[in-house]
């Protein structure tokens, strides 16, 4: 990931003579083009733009700030410029590629986004990019500081300075609208991310439940309200609210549900009662394990809503496990083609490639987790040259051809499949769920394996490879293909591919670029 130096955040310059000004109040850059008293006539519908990487976000709260707006983007890529336009209740977001902008728009349209808990109507911009002037310093230090933590690295000197101005290392969480048991270790899940968390105390607090988390590091504490505050847990409930604590180090006396100290686990449980009942905490941490590590350390909502189907967490009431998947190109396409790009992203059980129509198929997934995380990532993808629809199907099930019954091949069973890639609990796995990118990882690949070997292999697929590098040891490689389509293809042709001595070719999307 590059560095984050040419990140810009100010005004547009364009046809329509934009004049800047600051607010007073906020110190955030805003924009009116003085056309507009916050109508919506000129209002685009979704399908009329071409896709950008600049995309047009609309009905936001009029408290909304741009920290939250950029919050929105994170988990889909790097974030390089926003926009906000005053009085219009809008704003342009610009992200790093188009590819993450694509990912952004499909993964909203079945998930709509909340802040504040408002839905906020997302869409693509003619804009191609986002002219702006070195706008206002507080703005640029958010998202610079921001795509610091994004990219897993520290915030510059400067930028880190304006973040100690807050010196507590301790945040007090409130939690809004809590429909769904919060654990400390999903607390503890989410805050690891931005720094080492060193002690949590839960409590409940006029009916609300709130949290104490201490930081090893003031600065690490103003990175996570920063990313966090606004956001949901899960999808349009468990709100965080954060804010600097007085308190400057917390006193845990045990370590149980309620409070926990990380740096002394030999503190006595006590007599504290669990805060929830033992086997929902437990369902539900393991739950969020899965969910929460499942896309990036941002937006634990995004994370939480693209892989939680649970009954009406995603609008998707009482959802199964089933996709249905339209718009494929029924020449090529098998169920096994299906059952090696799907299973990128959930454990597939069944494929069955609709005997009428032939461009459709039926795919259950193990859960309705893995169903909406796959439907997130893959609804809009290129597949063989087409565009493919994935939408949750009314089928609870697919069903097997009955005995003796011959239906050429188009249903397949893949429960027992040694391919599944989630089938170990807590599986590393998870943690490596990427959107479709035209970069891919290669893993298990045998010693006597060279670079042209691979660069050969790869582009027998019918693409042309852009990068290739190895990892230190030579098992790992990350490969580049010209698109995102000819690396989708090259996963479907080789993951699994037999390199020699039974050692069978692991192939993922990585996030990486090289």
């Amino acid at each position: 990931m590059d560095g984050i130096g040419n990140v810009g955040v100010g005004v547009k310059r364009g046809s329509d003579e934009l004049s800047m000004y600051n607010s007073s109040n906020s110190g955030i850059s805003s924009i009116s083009d003085g056309t507009s008293n916050g109508s919506d006539s000129k209002k685009l519908r979704v399908e009329e733009a071409s896709p950008s990487r600049v995309l047009h976000i609309r009905k936001l709260p009029n408290e909304a700030s741009e920290t939250e707006v950029i919050a929105l983007g994170l988990p889909f890529g790097k974030v390089t410029n926003i926009l906000t336009l005053k009085g219009k209740n809008q704003a342009f977001l610009e992200m790093g590629t188009e590819e993450a902008a694509i990912t952004m728009v499909n993964y909203y349209t079945t998930v709509t986004p909340h802040i504040r808990n408002v839905p906020v109507f997302i869409q693509y911009s003619n804009h191609k990019e986002l002219k702006t002037d070195a706008g206002n310093q507080r703005t640029q230090a958010v998202l610079q500081a921001v795509s610091a933590v994004q990219s897993g690295g520290s915030p510059s000197s400067d930028v880190q300075e304006a973040l100690a101005a807050a010196s507590s290392p301790v945040l007090r969480i409130i939690i809004d609208n809590m429909f769904y048991p919060v654990t400390l270790d999903v607390l503890q899940q989410i805050f690891s991310k931005f720094g080492t968390v060193m002690k949590i105390i839960t409590f409940t607090k006029n009916n609300q439940f709130q949290a104490l988390l201490q930081f090893s590091d003031p600065v690490n504490a103003q990175q996570a309200k920063l990313a966090l505050d606004g956001q949901n847990i899960y999808n349009s409930c468990c709100t965080l609210r954060i804010d600097f604590s007085k308190l400057v180090n917390l006193n845990v006396k045990y370590n149980n549900d309620k409070s926990r100290d990380y740096t002394r686990p030999e503190l006595p449980a006590g007599d504290g009662q669990p805060s929830i009942d033992p086997s929902v905490a437990a369902a539900f941490s393991k739950d969020s394990n899965s969910l929460l590590g499942a896309l990036s350390p941002l937006s634990a909502a995004a994370a939480a809503a693209a892989a939680a189907g649970r009954v009406a967490l995603a609008g998707q009431s009482g959802s199964s496990g089933v996709l249905l998947v339209s718009n494929l190109n029924d020449e090529m396409v098998t169920p096994q083609s299906l059952f090696t790009l799907f299973g990128v992203y959930g454990d597939v059980q069944r494929v069955k490639i609709l005997y009428n129509k032939k461009d459709s198929a039926l795919i259950q997934m193990s859960d309705a987790n893995q169903a909406q995380l796959a439907m997130s990532h893959l609804n809009g993808q290129k597949m063989y040259g087409k565009i493919i629809r994935v939408t949750l199907s009314k089928h609870q099930s697919v069903a097997l051809p009955r005995d003796g019954l011959d239906d050429q091949g188009l249903t397949k069973d893949y429960a027992n499949s040694p391919l599944h890639r989630f089938k170990k609990p807590g599986s590393k796995n998870f943690q490596n769920i990427f959107p479709p990118s035209s970069t891919l990882h290669l893993s298990n690949i045998p010693q006597d394996v060279t670079e042209d070997d691979l660069r050969l292999l790869f582009s027998n697929t019918g693409g042309s490879v852009k990068a290739f590098k190895f990892f230190q040891d030579r098992k790992m490689a990350l490969i580049q293909m010209s698109t995102v389509e000819e690396a989708t293809q090259a996963l479907i042709d080789l993951h699994n591919y037999n390199m020699g001595g039974n050692q069978h070719l692991r192939v993922s999307f990585s996030k990486s670029t090289i």
